[in-house]
């Protein structure tokens, strides 16, 4: 039975994708550079900062170190984050069902605390959590299992107890490697047909894991 929800935070909780574009975009701008959505999508969608980071230095011979270019896309992309940062469809919906329905919810996320808990306040949303598992928390980040494992940990649940819900490749193979079912939510980018075997489902929004959960609630009640 499942009772905790562990949910990633960019592109699947919030809207974020679109502005690490215009970041990516500001960055190539400002040594003369372009990119294209397309290549972005292809390219970057779903990576790590530091990762991207020797990725655009890589492929657009930036003369920045490692270290210069993920500082400037981290200060960069908190510009936009204290602006404010728009939920995903369904987001606040699936995060109120479950409270209500006594779920465990915790924030399972690569990102720094501070960003993440901005990005949720500005929105009300941080309410929902029973706890939160950022990047400085484990000592390696996903494809690699430990974000999640930290969380079922917090949680006190089992794996095959708890549900992760993930936007990218990276988060389908981290809860993957940690045995706990995941769904995926594509933003910007459809996973390949390897990792969509790995998942539980893929959906179209938010609002389809109420239905899931739904129908999960009344198949323990028929057994019972």
């Amino acid at each position: 039975m499942i009772n905790t929800v562990i949910f990633d935070l960019d592109g699947l909780l919030a809207d974020t994708e679109t502005n690490w574009y215009k970041v990516c975009k500001e960055l190539m701008g400002s040594h003369g550079k372009e990119i294209t959505l397309d290549a972005y999508v292809r390219d970057h969608s779903g990576k790590t900062i530091v990762d991207n980071a020797d990725l655009y230095i890589k492929n657009y011979e930036l003369p920045l170190s490692t270290e210069e270019c993920v500082e400037w896309l981290i200060t960069t992309e908190m510009r936009y984050v204290e602006k404010g940062v728009p939920m995903m469809d369904g987001a606040m919906e699936l995060l109120k069902y479950l409270k209500e329905n006594g779920y465990k919810v915790i924030l399972g996320t690569s990102s720094k605390l501070d960003r993440a808990l901005t990005i949720l306040k500005g929105n009300q949303a941080d309410q929902y959590f029973d706890d939160f598992v950022v990047g400085y928390d484990v000592e390696r980040s996903k494809p690699f299992p430990d974000i999640f494992l930290k969380a079922a940990e917090k949680a006190g649940a089992k794996p095959e107890e708890c549900l992760v819900l993930e936007d990218s490749e990276a988060g389908i193979q981290a809860a993957y490697a940690a045995g706990i079912p995941v769904i995926c939510i594509p933003d910007l980018k459809q996973p390949s047909e390897d990792f969509r075997e790995k998942t539980t489902a893929v959906m179209e929004s938010l609002h389809d894991v109420i239905e899931y959960l739904r129908q999960q609630e009344e198949l323990l009640l028929d057994k019972d």
